[in-house]
């Protein structure tokens, strides 16, 4: 069986911390999230998405979802 490349998931926190000016510190705050967890999600580390996470961070963030994630196909252009 081939292997099939499907794109990959990117969240875009880095971006939307540093647009909001706002810092690890103060997001997990915000967010009543861990730092850890927090860090793992702004470096594009999770594996598995959390949606409650991610209503977390947009109620925290006051962002849209799709702010907050974007769908990036794979390289070489095959759906």
């Amino acid at each position: 069986m081939k292997d099939i490349e499907f794109g990959t998931i990117r969240l875009n926190l880095d971006a939307l911390m540093e647009e909001n000016n706002i810092s690890v510190n103060k997001l997990a705050f915000r967010s009543e999230m861990q730092r850890t967890q927090l860090k793992s999600y702004r470096d594009n580390k999770v594996a598995r998405v959390d949606l409650a996470v991610l209503a977390r961070l947009c109620y925290a963030l006051d962002c849209d979802i799709s702010e907050l994630m974007e769908y990036v196909p794979p390289a070489d252009g095959q759906p």
